[in-house]
């Protein structure tokens, strides 16, 4: 049967209290709780790949399909963020690459894809990552809600670990949450209108169509998962639904927040690690319309336990310091540039021509003597072999921190910059930048991991490439 083979997630080391929020506006809102900030080097491209390599692991690459990005937050209008994925993944070129949007039902819609292309045969394995960084006006509940993290899950026909029970869909035009061509910012209409006409009367209806299609009831859930845009109005669905609060899932706004597309893949990500085989677990994504698909656990699930998902990406938390520091990392406030020259035009031809070593990170490894080295080497280092290496993966290998350097003047929005010379697990080495790191207590020797980050936007190109970070967990 078609199902989910296996799942993964990433939540971003950095929270913010909300009451920092409260207390930099005095606002009226005081809502409890902390949501999850990307760092400034993070967007929706480079957590999703996050959520991706979560799902992946211990799974040979070669065998995915198709990789299905859903975001609303996408880096570019016009390109492809699921190929940029794909090569830092090191996936086949001979593999579908679709970008879903437009909806905050965009990550259940990819999925639904994902399910008819695999049934269809059209392909095996194809993974579905989702991920949001929205903008919201300041001092204001969306501000206080919005949060950031990523969902990814492999379909397939193969090792499945959750079968499809069923699915049931339905699309309307309807205006709750928005955002123009225009806009920066999400904009949203009176809540009253909002959780009457459209969540708690389009959500039991794609329910109970699920529950209807497949001869189910709800008390043959074990756990429901559902998008929601503020944590009462799910409690007020469940009991239109007539669910007990205990197969709810929580939504994750008090440890999260509002994650946009991500949130229902995220939230049934959390279900899958909190059910066992013979359970059967529902996922909602809502946005003009619903889809609701249920999934009935086996056995399978057990040997998946290992990823990161979201409970370890919870519990491995850094505290902000203060709301300035979130205004900074979102560009939200001019900071006066250092006196240095701008940045050179990025070379689109040379990020092709090194996109084996730059956007997978892959180096060579000697085949005469055994000895790793990056970037490729014609020559070996160590035994001067010539033209006699194979390629050979950096991007899953720990290292150790060997030396470093705290840069105070270079050209960053977030200073200083940590360079770092990292020697790796196996041999080998690389000099790259180190990111979620806090800089006095940096030091010599640590266990570093790699991670793909975004490093600076110049007329109009995003680039990215790879930095260390400390190992997460």
């Amino acid at each position: 049967m078609v199902g989910i083979r296996s799942y993964g997630a990433y939540v971003p080391l950095y929270r913010l209290e909300r009451s920092e929020i409260v207390k930099a506006w005095r606002s009226p809102f005081p809502v409890p709780g902390e949501k999850a900030v990307a760092n400034y080097d993070e967007d929706s491209l480079t957590m999703a790949f996050a959520a991706a390599w979560d799902c992946v692991r211990g799974i040979d690459r070669k065998e995915i399909d198709g990789v299905f990005f859903a975001s609303t937050t996408s880096p570019y209008k016009e390109k492809q963020a699921s190929t940029t994925i794909a090569g830092a993944m090191a996936l086949r070129r001979d593999i579908l690459a679709a970008d879903f949007g437009g909806s905050l039902r965009a990550g259940t819609v990819a999925l639904r894809a994902a399910i008819d292309a695999v049934k269809a045969g059209s392909a095996r394995n194809i993974l579905v990552t989702a991920a949001d960084r929205r903008l919201a006006g300041a001092n204001g509940l969306m501000e206080m809600f919005f949060g950031d993290g990523a969902a990814a899950l492999l379909i397939s026909k193969d090792d499945v670990a959750a079968d499809l029970v069923g699915a049931y869909t339905i699309s309307e035009d309807f205006f709750d949450m928005w955002r123009s061509d225009r806009d920066n910012f999400v904009r949203t209409y009176e809540e009253r209108f909002i959780r009457e006409q459209g969540y708690t009367r389009i959500i039991p209806e794609a329910v109970n169509g699920a529950l209807n299609s497949c001869g189910l009831k709800p008390q043959d859930i074990a756990r429901i998962a559902l998008y929601t845009d503020d944590p009462r109005h799910i409690n007020a669905a469940a009991r239109i639904l007539r669910f007990d609060p205990a197969q709810v899932q929580d939504p994750l706004f008090f440890s999260v927040g509002n994650s946009g597309t991500a949130m229902p893949l995220m939230l049934l990500v959390a279900a899958l690690e909190d059910t066992k085989g013979g359970d059967n677990v529902m996922v909602g994504g809502y946005g003009d319309g619903c889809d609701a698909l249920i999934f009935k656990l086996n056995q399978q699930i057990e040997k998946v336990r290992d990823r990161g998902g979201v409970k370890r990406h919870l519990a491995s938390k850094v505290a902000m310091p203060n709301y300035q520091t979130y205004v900074l990392w979102r560009g939200l406030m001019y900071m006066e540039p250092q006196s240095r020259p701008a940045r050179p035009t990025i070379s689109l031809s040379a990020l092709y021509r090194d996109r084996a070593w730059g956007l997978s990170l892959f180096g060579s490894k000697c085949t005469a003597c055994g000895t790793p080295q990056y970037p490729v080497q014609r020559v070996c280092q160590v035994c001067q072999a010539v033209d006699q290496n194979e390629p050979y993966s950096f991007a899953d290998r720990k290292g150790k921190l060997s030396s470093f350097s705290h840069d105070m003047l270079a050209i960053t929005e977030v200073p200083p910059i940590t360079v770092c010379a990292v020697d790796f697990e196996g041999g080998g080495r690389i000099t790259c930048n180190m990111t979620d790191r806090e800089p006095d207590q940096t030091s010599a020797g640590m266990d570093v991991e790699m991670t793909f980050r975004w490093m600076h936007y110049v007329e109009g190109v995003h680039s990215y490439w790879w930095k260390c970070r400390p190992v997460r967990f």
